[in-house]
């Protein structure tokens, strides 16, 4: 028999509310807060109907939170994405903190292209734990909830980091650029103070987009409700929920990033240009290779970033769907952060060798016998 109460109100951060059932069953319980709930005859819900749930969720309340779009509907599935994602987090932890402790003990590290890996780790464990460590909150405890400030925290971080990112991987490509083409000016260019500068107005040009981005979009007023479809606050999807000039304003963001993306990426393209026909022209097989194997996987980065960044801000509205935009996510925001340490290394002896030596190093202090980590 069909039951039909009033709408009941539930108070408290995780606090638990259960849709009635037009027969006697068990119900699965949701979770809101402070929400006015109507009665819903359903107990169990496909992802669409768990879309248009925090949909009218959004919009039934003030915005002193978002809602983010859960990767998965089960319990189960939720358990294994936060195993899935713990993985990828440790592995880019462990992997960018190996890079930054063999590059500071290490003394023949202490180079130009070290120097710039260095930093790019730095960015890399700012970028993967901004987004990261709370989808696997939010997994692990069944929520979707994250407050408005953790929201406005998480996109100025997030922009800082990743636009750092994209100009230390130009300045980079001008580093290699200078080594191969213009090795007998390479230490005069590449002096200390000049890697120093490049990489300050690389984390400076991060900060002061984040700065700009972060103030333009909370400044915003937001009558769309509070339900973002990406696991993390994204701005373009921040920018769906306001209600004044949203669309001019998106549109506007896109076009920088995309000039930005853009100009580096031509200039990215340009300094390998010359440094291919450069590696051409060296008479060795061993020496070419050698000088390949050095720019192949930086260049390689850049492109899966730059393609799935233009991909995901870019493509056609028809395409676009929530799981769509769930997986370029991904592609973008945790994989580079995890693989990043692996590329940069895989073919580099010098650095093989003393992360090597740093493995080692804890095994035997494990074991409570001498080694030295630092020279």
């Amino acid at each position: 028999m069909g039951l039909n109460r009033p709408a009941t109100e539930f108070s408290g951060e995780n606090s638990e509310f259960y849709l009635e059932a037009e027969s006697v069953g068990e119900c699965k319980p949701l979770f809101g807060t402070g929400l006015m709930v109507n009665y819903v005859p359903k107990c169990h819900f496909t992802r669409a109907d768990l879309h248009a749930l925090r949909q009218q969720m959004s919009n039934s309340s003030s915005i002193t939170e978002f809602l983010l779009l859960p990767f998965a509907d089960t319990r189960e599935l939720q358990l294994l994405h936060f195993g899935l994602f713990l993985g990828i987090y440790l592995a880019a932890l462990l992997g960018n903190g190996l890079i930054l402790t063999a590059v500071a003990c290490d003394h023949r590290l202490h180079t130009p292209m070290y120097f710039f890996l260095l930093n790019l780790a730095l960015l890399d464990l700012g970028s993967i734990s901004t987004t990261v460590p709370k989808a696997m909150a939010n997994s692990f405890c069944d929520t979707m909830a994250i407050s408005y400030a953790g929201c406005a925290t998480q996109v100025f971080m997030f922009v800082a980091f990743v636009t750092a990112e994209f100009y230390l991987l130009t300045f980079m490509a001008y580093d290699r650029y200078v080594a191969i083409c213009k090795p007998l000016h390479y230490g005069t260019i590449m002096a200390s103070r000049t890697c120093v500068n490049m990489a300050a107005a690389a984390w400076g040009a991060g900060v002061l987009s984040a700065v700009l981005h972060t103030a333009n979009t909370f400044s915003l007023p937001l009558c769309q409700g509070n339900a973002l479809d990406q696991f993390f606050c994204e701005l373009p999807q921040i920018l769906k929920l306001s209600c004044s000039d949203a669309y001019l304003r998106e549109l506007g963001f896109i076009i920088f990033c995309f000039c930005s993306g853009i100009g580096c990426f031509v200039f990215i393209v340009l300094s390998y240009m010359q440094i291919f026909r450069a590696v051409l022209r060296i008479p060795s097989k061993q020496g070419r290779h050698k000088t390949f194997s050095t720019c192949l996987p930086h260049l390689a980065v850049v492109s899966l970033f730059l393609s799935t960044v233009m991909f995901t801000y870019l493509k056609p509205s028809s395409i676009s769907s929530p799981s769509t935009d769930l997986l370029l996510a991904v592609l973008y925001s945790v994989v580079p952060p995890a693989v990043n340490p692996l590329i940069y290394s895989m073919k580099n002896k010098e650095l093989k060798d003393v992360v090597r030596k740093l493995i080692l190093g804890m095994v035997f202090t494990a074991h409570k016998l001498p080694f030295t980590l630092c020279k």
